[in-house]
């Protein structure tokens, strides 16, 4: 395709050998394209297929000219219009469980992708809504993530909710375990 392969490695699609040659660092990874709000793809993550303690879960883009973590939330664009529609927002941790409530026919979900929620991410969130329900995993990581997360929402004027999930679950598990039906009774109550 004659690509700028040096270009390839800066937005960290590749990365470079000791010998120089080049790598695909995504290689045995289900990839996840990240898209901007107007809808361009601004970077990837990755997650491991198989179960190997020697190499990390998730990989991500690095921070380049075009893609922020910090100003960037996963699936924003899929969701913009159904946030607005519904001026509610479910803010989760991860892809998988963004794209599992999405497939379930909940489409006002982004996730933060595994990292702190940022200001920056706050204030993009506002331009569509005041009004979250914050959905993170039920251990003790998505815990602390959780209330770092109300802490910031509720000093930039948010309505927030929080939807606890059973102790081990993720709203992944629990969406493919329990269908919309019980997850939408269970956002009702919270």
């Amino acid at each position: 395709k004659k690509l700028d392969l040096e270009k390839c490695r800066q937005l960290g699609l590749i990365d470079k050998k000791e010998n120089n040659s080049y790598y695909d660092k995504y290689r045995d990874r289900i990839i996840f394209p990240i898209y901007s709000a107007n809808g361009r793809i601004i970077g990837f993550g990755g997650r491991i297929l198989e179960k190997n303690e020697n190499v990390a879960k998730y990989i991500n883009s690095p921070e380049s000219s075009i893609y922020s973590k910090r100003k960037s939330l996963y699936a924003l664009f899929n969701s913009k219009d159904e946030i607005r529609k519904k001026d509610k927002v479910f803010l989760v941790e991860g892809y998988m469980d963004c794209i599992s409530l999405h497939q379930a026919g909940i489409k006002n979900v982004v996730a933060s992708s595994g990292t702190a929620l940022t200001e920056e991410q706050v204030g993009i969130l506002s331009r569509y809504t005041k009004n979250i329900i914050v959905l993170f995993d039920a251990d003790e990581a998505g815990l602390k993530a959780a209330d770092k997360s109300i802490e910031l929402l509720l000093k930039q004027d948010f309505d927030v909710k929080i939807l606890e999930l059973p102790s081990g679950e993720d709203p992944d598990s629990y969406i493919v375990k329990y269908g919309r039906e019980k997850f939408e009774e269970a956002a009702a109550r919270s």
